[in-house]
């Protein structure tokens, strides 16, 4: 079941990389090394607001 798991994900990231060229090596740096850590310093920035907007 883990192996069907990762090779759905393998092949979502090999059509992303198709469709948009960069083919799936970088559709998967894009994704894990940028967008992911990015998403979670959005999210936590925007958690750290809302806390210090709630205080008072």
């Amino acid at each position: 079941m883990v192996d069907q798991f990762f090779n759905w994900c393998v092949w979502v990231l090999v059509v992303i990389g198709n469709v948009t060229g960069m083919g799936y090596e970088l559709a998967n740096i894009v994704i894990f090394v940028i967008i992911q850590p990015a998403l979670i310093l959005l999210f936590f920035v925007l958690w750290i607001r809302e806390r210090r907007k709630n205080k008072y």
